[in-house]
C-alpha cells in the first residue's frame, strides 16, 4: 500500500507560473497518495505545452481533472462529492469539461461515464501523454476514454511541472506499478506491473532541482526497494536478461548512492518501502550517506502471521522484526512509520493483541492506520467474507490509534533537551511568527522566524512537544549543508 497523505494534504488545488500565450484554464485537484500529486504535475507540464495554464478558481476553467484513489472506500466517495460540486458549476459554465484521472478511473473504466454523466474523459496512470487526443476527441462532442495499462511508461521524459511547490521539496518518481499483490489492494490492478525508469533520467531531474534551488526530493514509487533498471522492461522479466544487462543492473541501494552523491548538499528521502523487498545494502547505504534522511515508512498491515498470510504478505512478524532490529542496530535515531489495516477477514482478538505488541515493539513515530475497506476486484474481495462486525472494527482502530499516539509522544519527548537539524519548509499554520519544517527522520518542528527563511537548514534545540510537534529555538545554521 502506498502511503496516503494526511487528510489536510488531501484535495489541494495545484497551480503553476501562467505563460501569456496559453489561453485556456485547467483546474486540477489530486486526491491519495504522493504518487498522484507527483502524477498531477506531469499532467499539468502535458497540458501546459497543449496551451493550459493552471487556475485555483474553479467557476473559471475550461477544463476540470481529478486525480483520484481506490485505496479505499472512503476515498471515492470523496471524489464522488466533488464531482456533484463540479456539476453545480458545470450548469453555470456549459463548456467546461471533467476529466477524471488515476487509479478510480483505471478500476471504474467506462462506468465512470454511465454512472457520472457529468464526465467527458476518464484518464488511467498510463495514458497521461493521450490527453491532448483525448481533449480533442472531447471538444468534437465525443466522451473519451484510455485506460490502458503500459508495460514500459515511467514518464520519465517528461519534466513535471512543480504545482504546489514550496520550491524546498519535491517528488522524484522512479517506478510505476506493483508486482505484490497483496489481497486487500487495488495497486496492481490500477497502476499495473512493476517497472523503473532509467537511473540517469532521475540523477539528471535530482540535478534540475537542485539547480532551481530544491534543498529535498523524496524518490516516489509504489514499491521503491523493488526498483531494478537493467535497460527497461518489467522487473518480472529481469530473469531474461542477458549477462552483460544483469551485470550493469542499477538497484534500489545503488540508486540512493547515485543521488545522494550527485548532490551532496540535498535532503534524500525515499517512499514506500516494503518488508519482504527491502535489504541490507539499502540500510547500509542510508547509514553511510548524512544526505538520505533516516527515516523509513515501513508498512507491516498486521502483527498476525496468519492475518499477513491471508493478505498475502511475504513476511512475517519474526521477519519483519528483524529488519527493525538492524535499522536501528546501523541507525539507531532513525525514524520509522508504518501502516496498519485492522479488521482483515476473520481477525481475532488474538490477531489483533499481535498487532498492539508489535507496535509495543518498535514504538513508530507515527502511522496510518485504517479500518479494512472491501475493494471490489481484490482477491480478498473474491476469496474472503467481510466478517469482523464495523463496531468491532472501529473498536480495535481506537486501540490502535491510542497506542500510535502514545507511541508518537514517547518518540518526541525523546527530543527534549537536544538540538537537531530542521529544513524550514512554510510557516507555521498556528502562528505566523514561527517557522515549521522537518526532521531528517521526518518529524515536524516549529521555532520562532528571527531572521532565517524557507529552504534554510537551521539547528533547532527542543524545549516542549507534542505527540506530533517539536517545539524549540534555533541556535544557527546547520554546518552540513
Amino acid at each position: 500500500m502506498e502511503k496516503i497523505l494526511d487528510e489536510k494534504q488531501q484535495g489541494n488545488t495545484l497551480v503553476m507560473e501562467p505563460k501569456a500565450s496559453n489561453n485556456r484554464k485547467l483546474f486540477i485537484e489530486s486526491y491519495g497518495c504522493q504518487m498522484n500529486f507527483s502524477d498531477s504535475e506531469i499532467v499539468a507540464s502535458i497540458l501546459y505545452k497543449e496551451g493550459f495554464n493552471t487556475t485555483q478558481n474553479l467557476e473559471e476553467a475550461d477544463l476540470v481533472l481529478v486525480n483520484t484513489c481506490s485505496i479505499r472506500d472512503k476515498a471515492e466517495q470523496t471524489v464522488r462529492k466533488r464531482l456533484e460540486k463540479y456539476n453545480a458549476v458545470k450548469r453555470i459554465n456549459p463548456n467546461m469539461k471533467v476529466g477524471v484521472l488515476g487509479c478510480m478511473a483505471e478500476r471504474l473504466k467506462s462506468k465512470f461515464l454511465e454512472e457520472e454523466k457529468i464526465v467527458d474523459l476518464v484518464v488511467g496512470p498510463d495514458a497521461y501523454k493521450d490527453l491532448p487526443n483525448l481533449i480533442n476527441e472531447v471538444e468534437e462532442g465525443r466522451n473519451a476514454m484510455n485506460v490502458i495499462l503500459s508495460k514500459e511508461e515511467t514518464y520519465g521524459d517528461i519534466s513535471p511541472v512543480r504545482l504546489q511547490s514550496n520550491g524546498v521539496s519535491a517528488f522524484v518518481s522512479i517506478t510505476r506499478g506493483c508486482d505484490n499483490m497483496c489481497t486487500f489492494c487495488v495497486v496492481p490492478f490500477t497502476r499495473g506491473r512493476e517497472r523503473s525508469r532509467d537511473p540517469q533520467s532521475i540523477v539528471e531531474e535530482v540535478n534540475d532541482l537542485a539547480a532551481k534551488g530544491y534543498k529535498e526530493i523524496t524518490l516516489l514509487g509504489q514499491n521503491v526497494d523493488s526498483y531494478l533498471w537493467y535497460g527497461g522492461g518489467l522487473k518480472k522479466d529481469y530473469k531474461n536478461a542477458s549477462e552483460m544487462q544483469k551485470a550493469t543492473a542499477v538497484n534500489f541501494a545503488s540508486l540512493l548512492k547515485l543521488v545522494a552523491e550527485a548532490q551532496p548538499k540535498m535532503r534524500i528521502r525515499f517512499s514506500t518501502s516494503n518488508p519482504q523487498d527491502m535489504t541490507m545494502d539499502v540500510i547500509e547505504a542510508m547509514a553511510k550517506h548524512r544526505n538520505i534522511c533516516k527515516y523509513i515508512h515501513l508498512p507491516v498491515q498486521s502483527g498476525s502471521d496468519r492475518i499477513l498470510k491471508k493478505m498475502n504478505r511475504l513476511h512475517t512478524r519474526q521477519e519483519y522484526f528483524e529488519m527493525i532490529d538492524n535499522i536501528k542496530k546501523l541507525i539507531p535515531d532513525c525514524g520509522i512509520s508504518h501502516d496498519i489495516i485492522t479488521g482483515f477477514p476473520t481477525e481475532t482478538e488474538e490477531d489483533h493483541q499481535d498487532t498492539l505488541s508489535l507496535m509495543e515493539y518498535v514504538k513508530y513515530g507515527f502511522g496510518f492506520m485504517f479500518a479494512y475497506s472491501e475493494r471490489p476486484g481484490t482477491m480478498a474481495e473474491r476469496k474472503f467474507k467481510d466478517d469482523v462486525p464495523e463496531d468491532i472494527k472501529k473498536r480495535r482502530l481506537t486501540q490502535i490509534v491510542n497506542l500510535q499516539q502514545e507511541h508518537s509522544r514517547y518518540n518526541t519527548k525523546k527530543y527534549l533537551g537536544k538540538t537537531a537539524e530542521v529544513l524550514i519548509e512554510k510557516e507555521s499554520k498556528k502562528s505566523d511568527a514561527h517557522w515549521s519544517g522537518r526532521t531528517s527522520q521526518n518529524t515536524v518542528a516549529v521555532f520562532p522566524k528571527e531572521n532565517y527563511k524557507i529552504g534554510d537548514f537551521v539547528n533547532v534545540k527542543f524545549e516542549d512537544c507534542t505527540s506530533a510537534t517539536l517545539i524549540g529555538v534555533a541556535v544557527g545554521y546547520s554546518d552540513n549543508y
